[in-house]
């Protein structure tokens, strides 16, 4: 990843390494609350709501070629069961760790002669500015990886009836009587055979009415 633009430090989730001072071993913890950013979790499936309180706790560390910075967030999820379509929330716990590297070190922390321009190199690290880091690219990754791409109400969640849709959990012994198809047509045949015999009946016993009043 190339260098960051400008960072803010009034931002939420950006972090000051600066009493760190680039001394290998250095330690820094940190505790701090934020509200959730829009679209924290997994598109349409569940996350954490935008401005809902998220929980961080933060572990820096000085290493030659940068900060390493390891913590967990916490939150409440919300989302809906894929089986019965009804709300459900979740407690999120998400751990993480990243490297953010001094941009003038290299991969073992020495100090490089010139700057490199290997956009390869840099492609898939993230990097200190001006002692600043940004974590937010770091913590959607994290709760993403944390959440459940399928999330249910309940492990054992029948679900919803196929034919009418109906809540199974709702009605544990809701069913409907099944036809056989390989009857069906029989049935329908059946019923058209019965038909048949009602109308013969009443042509023959309209036939016999007539009969009776020739006689008469």
């Amino acid at each position: 990843m190339a260098l960051n633009a400008r960072l803010d430090h009034r931002k939420p989730l950006v972090f000051d390494t600066h009493e760190l001072g680039r001394r290998p071993g250095a330690l820094q913890r940190l505790t701090r609350e934020i509200e959730a950013p829009k679209d924290l979790g997994i598109a349409g499936v569940i996350g954490v709501p935008e401005g809902a309180p998220v929980e961080l706790e933060l572990r820096l560390e000085s290493v030659m070629e940068g900060v390493l910075v390891t913590g967990t967030a916490r939150a409440q999820a919300e989302g809906e069961c894929v089986r019965c379509l009804e709300p459900l929330e979740l407690e999120l716990e998400a751990d993480f760790q990243e490297m953010f590297s001094y941009p003038d070190a290299d991969d073992r922390g020495r100090v490089k002669a010139e700057p490199a321009d290997d956009a390869e190199e840099d492609e898939d690290r993230l990097f200190l500015e001006d002692g600043l880091f940004d974590l937010e690219p770091v913590l959607r990754d994290a709760v993403v990886l944390a959440l459940p791409m399928q999330p249910v109400c309940q492990d054992d969640c029948p679900g919803l009836c196929s034919e009418c849709g109906a809540r199974l959990a709702d009605d544990p012994d809701h069913h409907h009587d099944a036809v056989d198809i390989r009857w069906a047509a029989l049935q329908g045949l059946a019923g058209s055979l019965e038909d048949g015999e009602k109308d013969e009946m009443s042509g023959a016993e309209a036939e016999a009415g007539v009969d009776e009043k020739q006689e008469k």
